[in-house]
């Protein structure tokens, strides 16, 4: 077979599996956000057609994500449902300058362990909130009245039989989705969601059980073009500090998950700049729609390169099935259990909770792992954009304190010189520690001054340690060595060793 031939059978194939990771998630992306289930759809189907065929990333997949559904949320309860096309359309245009500019690379220099608990802040929040609609129960507004509700609320839910019966539902749901992947991989080609929804309607149906399904009315009555009053509602300050969110978070996500879809193939490697304007485009045809906002997804760009895709041909080609879909099945929706599309979520929210990573993180740099942790408390108690800017400021305030500490050690065996170490940034402000540490070694014994842990020395420290060498010389013990001084002159370092 020729390999063109070849590769177009491979996009066609893993345009399908997407297609089919894609749709329940628009959906119950789109219910988790407090908007209708055909907004989600539109999304899906922008981030196929349009942002999958711009260049950038070859083989990651856009669509609506879990990672901005509090941010949305909390965006229609404020401002109601018109204020969210010219929100996400001016956070398009955002990107696209950002893109064009080439600010991508920038992205890049956000503190991981900020988008790490901004990520887990949504993913608690996402649980929380999942696990009222899996109960059949409507969830309190803000994240910490949704975590300080949610055991009574699941108490009061084990004794009525519609709840029973729904919770049941979704946690079937999960059980599928997570037993999914330990199947041998020739079964795994039917994505383990689609499975896991597919069986909980037949179940809902088959058992009559009373819970509510998905609501379907014709995606073009869904379209909400915003008008000249959702444009004036952007002279509210409030409002307009929602747009940088939304494009921060979006283009965080977006490109992070580029670098880890870059990981998992061969093929050409993400372009950052090229990638943030197509996912500015897209988000400004979705804002022109009045519908979601979109970012890349790791979970269907991952099936898609799982499924063997070779070009952005497959990703487009997903966006084509889900326009086909709603155009000719829209109904089969209304059999979807929402308790269903919940624990696809719970199951979503706790995959943005990166554990594995905090564990190896507090081995190594435990000061990361407490403004991640701060960041994604800040976000359930306080909101999303509040928590950002919190997570921000932490991390900043981090690598300051980090650039200017300093670390004075002492190591002596009892047959050789003393030896001090000094580690960090020395400066001025730290001259009365350091000069009382040395003051108070033994002056008898010689001494090894070690700087190679230093990262910036300045004149004042410089001039305070070759004096403090002389005069430690100067009363008739063996002479003050000093290592590796940063910016030192042979000559300097002949004089300081006497």
């Amino acid at each position: 077979m020729p390999l063109f031939l070849h590769r177009i059978r491979q996009d066609l194939s893993a345009s399908i599996v997407v297609f089919l990771v894609a749709l329940p998630l628009c959906v119950g992306v789109a219910i988790a956000s407090g908007v209708p289930a055909e907004l989600g759809l539109i999304s899906g189907i922008v981030g196929g057609l349009v942002t999958g065929a711009m260049r950038g990333s070859t083989l990651q997949v856009s669509g609506p994500a879990a990672g901005l559904t509090v941010l949305v949320a909390e965006l229609v309860r404020a401002f109601g449902l018109p204020a969210l096309g010219p929100v996400v359309l001016l956070a398009g245009l955002l990107q696209i300058v950002v893109g064009v500019l080439r600010w991508g690379r920038w992205f890049r220099a956000i503190s991981l362990s900020v988008v790490e608990g901004m990520l887990a802040g949504i993913g608690l929040v996402i649980i929380a909130g999942q696990l009222y609609a899996a109960a059949g129960l409507t969830a309190p507004s803000s994240g910490l009245a949704k975590l300080v509700g949610l055991p009574g609320a699941l108490a009061g839910a084990l004794g009525g039989s519609a709840s029973l019966a729904s919770l049941a539902v979704a946690a079937g749901t999960v059980a599928v989705v997570v037993g999914w992947r330990r199947l041998p991989r020739r079964v795994r080609v039917v994505p383990g969601a689609l499975v896991a929804v597919v069986l909980a309607a037949l179940v809902t149906a088959v058992g009559d059980l009373p819970l509510a399904t998905v609501r379907v009315n014709g995606v073009l009555d869904a379209v909400q073009l915003p008008g000249a009053d959702a444009f004036a509602g952007l002279t509210d300050l409030a409002l307009l500090a929602t747009v940088p969110a939304f494009a921060l978070i979006a283009s965080a996500e977006s490109l992070f998950s580029a670098a880890a879809v870059d990981r998992l193939h061969t093929g050409p490697r993400t372009d950052y700049d090229q990638e943030l304007v197509a996912q500015g485009t897209g988000n400004a045809v979705c804002g022109l729609l009045g519908a979601l906002p979109l970012t890349a997804v790791i979970v269907r760009s991952s099936a898609n390169v799982e499924a063997g895709a070779r070009t952005k041909a497959s990703r487009v080609l997903h966006g084509v099935w889900l326009l086909l879909f709603v155009a000719l099945l829209p109904a089969v929706l209304a059999y979807l259990p929402l308790a269903a599309l919940a624990g696809l979520l719970v199951h979503a929210g706790w995959k943005l909770i990166p554990f594995r990573g905090m564990a190896a993180l507090w081995r190594t740099h435990r000061g990361e792992v407490l403004v991640l942790a701060a960041t994604a408390l800040a976000i359930v108690v306080v909101g999303m954009f509040e928590g950002v800017l919190i997570g921000l400021v932490l991390s900043v305030a981090k690598a300051a304190w980090e650039a200017s500490h300093l670390r004075v050690e002492h190591s002596d065996d009892g047959r050789g010189g003393v030896r001090v170490r000094l580690a960090g940034t020395v400066t001025f402000l730290r001259l009365p520690q350091i000069l009382d540490s040395l003051e108070a070694l033994p002056g008898d014994r010689r001494i090894v001054l070690d700087l190679s842990g230093v990262h910036h020395l300045d004149h004042a420290c410089r001039a305070a340690l070759h004096a403090w060498a002389e005069r430690h010389s100067a009363t008739g013990t063996e002479s003050v060595r000093l290592h590796a001084l940063p910016e030192t002159s042979r000559a300097q370092q002949a004089k300081a060793s006497g």
